[in-house]
């Protein structure tokens, strides 16, 4: 039988200690990770090979810079994605895992934020190139209004309107 203040009565419906809780929560949030991983490395390795192209010598400079942004941004977002994974290894095993959990998931966040930036930054390079159109920067604004939408208006509504106040 567990004690009091080891899992027992937090209201959340879930009978499990503060070792067992982060457990679990690591493995979600390791789930949550490799999906976000292997879009960020993909798009980022792709980037890569962008400056080596014969199209791209002859862009104008206003779309260097945003490549050069954009890789920027995808090398902080690989790093931020990866970053869980190097703090675990380097933490495992000295009975940390609660405080490795909240600080994996703040680099995931902050990862995910700067995802967002990066295929943002892409896409309007994209579009800039192919199209070399006015109406490109609301294309991208559009995207990004629905990457918002998905990534963080949706989720903190579900959250408001589904979390249980007892």
């Amino acid at each position: 039988m567990r004690e009091e203040g080891d899992g027992a009565g937090r209201g959340d419906g879930r009978n499990e200690s503060e070792e067992e809780r982060a457990d679990r929560q690591w493995q979600e949030l390791v789930q949550e990770i490799r999906v976000a991983q292997t879009g960020v490395q993909i798009l980022f390795g792709f980037l890569l090979t962008v400056v080596f192209t014969p199209h791209f010598q002859g862009l104008p400079q206003t779309d260097k810079t945003i490549y050069i942004i954009t890789v920027l941004l995808g090398s902080l977002s690989t790093g931020a994605l990866i970053g869980p994974v190097v703090f675990h290894r380097i933490v495992s095993g000295r009975r940390m895992k609660p405080e490795t959990v909240v600080w994996a998931s703040r680099l995931t966040f902050a990862g995910t934020l700067l995802l967002l930036a990066t295929l943002t930054a892409a896409l309007l390079l994209v579009l800039r190139a192919a199209t070399h159109n006015a109406f490109v920067p609301w294309l991208v604004a559009g995207v990004l209004a629905w990457y918002l939408l998905c990534w963080f208006a949706l989720p903190l509504w579900a959250r408001t309107r589904y979390t249980r106040k007892d």
